[in-house]
């Protein structure tokens, strides 16, 4: 049994009861945040701010400089998409869930060569290229960025990169030593494949216009 949570958490006894608390703080509102984007609800922005905050904090403290830029933008995307998902399209409506155009693919598509660009010359100019896992930092954060973004459009394509940047990340996190974070990746893989699946169900009852 120790060896079992020596293998899962053994890496925490070196860290300070803060922040374990704070990482785990940070997990149930990233969580909570997870299951209100799938349920469509406006709480999704509140806690995933909260939770970003946290983290954004912890990951610095720890010198994940990827990581940490993937939360401050979720942050900063989560002040425009609280703002987007409550404007009023006409005097009844709000911005509803639909699919990504043309038009944003192609901006999706921008984003995510940005931020490889970005990731690249920030790990260079601070001289991270020092694991294997530094690679991987640059493809989850600019699947991440794009998620985010089109999360934040109400478009149902945001599911699609979440679901493929958390099943990166569930053995990555657990790799780099936390093991919280790591479980949250893996409930995050599953919530967004239920948040795809309930998007989608919305989108093909929407009677179609002539």
């Amino acid at each position: 049994m120790n060896s079992i949570i020596d293998i899962f958490f053994g890496q925490y006894a070196d860290y300070e009861t803060s922040s374990i608390i704070l990482e785990i703080v940070g997990v149930i509102f990233g969580l909570l945040s997870v299951w209100y984007s799938k349920q469509n609800h406006i709480w999704v922005y509140p806690t995933g701010m909260i939770s970003t905050s946290i983290f954004v904090y912890l990951l610095l403290k720890w010198g994940l400089l990827g990581d940490m830029m993937i939360n401050a933008y979720y942050f900063s995307m989560s002040v425009y998409g609280w703002y987007v998902w409550t404007r009023k399209v006409d005097a009844d409506h709000v911005t509803p869930i639909s699919k990504t155009t043309k038009k944003e693919h192609t901006w999706s598509a921008v984003i995510f060569t940005a931020a490889i660009i970005f990731v690249f010359t920030v790990y260079t100019i601070f001289d991270k290229w020092n694991s294997w896992t530094a690679y991987v930092d640059t493809i989850t954060t600019a699947l991440f960025f794009v998620g985010m973004w089109l999360m934040a459009k109400r478009k149902i394509e945001n599911w699609i990169y979440w679901i493929i940047g958390d099943i990166i990340s569930v053995p990555l996190y657990f790799y780099k030593g936390f093991t919280f974070t790591s479980f949250q990746y893996l409930i995050f893989t599953v919530l967004a494949i239920y948040g795809f699946i309930a998007w989608k169900k919305y989108l093909n009852n929407i009677p179609e216009t002539a």
